[in-house]
């Protein structure tokens, strides 16, 4: 598939679900330890997320990182924005800023879990 067709893919899929994880394997059976963290944030705050396992489709692993120009996986999308990798988006949750972002675009958590 060309890149202009995935990058298409990856659009309509993060503008169609409220928070997207691309990840190495499933929020059920992660395959790497920094998208098991990422899993495991989301899930410890309830939030309902699509997971899109780039292990999958090498177009697509190859393609979300041109996509955001980001270099690793995985990475965070809420409402269509780009958050970050693991390292950003664990800091973001330390720092309550993660529960932060999502009040502002008003995706639901479990608000009293909202900081490490």
């Amino acid at each position: 598939m060309a890149q202009e067709d995935i990058h298409n893919w990856i659009k309509t899929t993060i503008d169609s679900n409220d928070v997207v994880l691309f990840m190495k394997g499933t929020k059920d059976f992660p395959q790497c330890g920094f998208s098991g963290q990422m899993a495991q944030v989301l899930g410890y705050l309830g939030v309902e997320y699509k997971d899109v396992n780039v292990l999958d489709d090498m177009s697509v692993r190859d393609g979300v990182k041109s996509f955001s120009d980001w270099p690793t996986i995985p990475q965070l999308y809420i409402k269509g924005e780009f958050q970050g990798g693991c390292d950003i988006v664990r800091e973001m949750f330390e720092k309550g800023e993660l529960g932060q972002v999502f009040d502002e675009k008003g995706v639901a958590y479990d608000k009293t879990r909202a900081t490490a």
